[in-house]
C-alpha cells in the first residue's frame, strides 16, 4: 500500500520487476485480479499498491487470508502444481501489478544464483506469513487483528520507522479484512486515534506505537 517509501524485503532488489518479464497491468480500487477456482498459469508481483487474498469455503463467507504490498508476490501456488486459484485476489487501492508466466518463474528458480535464492527464501517465508495470519485470526481479539492489519499495510511490521502513511480505507473494507463488524472497527479506530496510535488527515498515518495494542 505504501507509495512514499519502499519496504525493504529480500525481493526489493527486483525494483520495478523488469528482470521478471511479463506484462504490467493497472487495477482500480476493489477490482478483482483473479477469482478462486480460475485456472492458474501465472503469478503476480506488486509494483505499486496493495492486494488482499480472500478464500471462501462452501456455505461460509469469504475470509481474508493475506494482506500484501509493494514487492510481494501472489498466485505463487501455481509453481507447486496447483491448477486452480485457491483464493480471490482483490486490489486494495489503485495498483500496478506485473503478471509473470509460470514457465518464466520456474526458469528463474532453476538458475541457482543470488536472485533465485532470494525468490526461494521469499516463497518459503510467504508460507509462514499465511500460517501466522490464520493463527492470529484464531487467537487474537478483533482489536489486535485490526492493529496488525494497519501495521502490515503501513509496512511497520517489518521496518523500524516510527510513522508511515497509507491511503484511507473504508471501515467496511477494514472490517472484512479483520473479520468483524464495521461498527466495531469504528470503535477501535477512534480508540487508536485517542491514544495517539493513528492520525487522519486525508490519508491515514500509522505510528509505530500502535504495536502497544497487540499486547493489550
Amino acid at each position: 500500500m505504501k507509495r512514499r517509501e519502499t519496504r525493504v524485503t529480500p525481493l526489493a532488489g527486483f525494483g520495478s520487476g523488469a528482470s521478471l518479464g511479463g506484462k504490467i497491468s493497472s487495477y482500480r480500487n476493489n477490482q478483482n485480479i483473479y477469482t478462486q477456482g480460475a485456472p492458474a498459469y501465472t503469478l503476480f508481483y506488486i509494483q505499486e499498491g496493495g492486494v488482499k487474498l480472500m478464500t471462501r469455503t462452501k456455505n461460509q463467507p469469504s475470509a481474508v487470508t493475506a494482506i500484501l504490498g509493494v514487492h510481494d508476490f501472489f498466485g505463487e501456488l501455481c509453481l507447486a502444481g496447483y491448477p486452480l486459484r485457491m483464493s480471490t485476489a482483490v486490489a486494495l487501492t489503485a495498483s500496478s501489478i506485473r503478471t509473470i508466466k509460470k514457465s518464466k518463474m520456474l526458469d528463474l528458480l532453476r538458475r541457482k544464483n543470488k536472485a533465485s535464492n532470494s525468490l526461494v527464501t521469499y516463497l518459503l517465508s510467504s508460507v509462514k506469513h499465511y500460517r501466522d495470519h490464520v493463527a492470529n485470526l484464531l487467537t487474537s481479539s478483533a482489536e489486535q487483528r485490526l492493529a496488525r492489519v494497519l501495521l502490515r499495510l503501513a509496512h511497520l511490521d517489518k521496518n523500524d520507522r516510527a510513522t508511515a502513511e497509507i491511503p484511507v480505507l473504508s471501515h467496511q473494507v477494514l472490517a472484512e479484512m479483520v473479520g468483524t463488524t464495521r461498527s466495531r472497527v469504528n470503535l477501535f479506530m477512534n480508540r487508536f486515534r485517542k491514544k495517539g496510535y493513528i492520525e487522519y488527515n486525508g490519508i491515514l498515518k500509522v505510528h509505530d506505537s500502535l504495536r502497544k495494542a497487540l499486547s493489550q
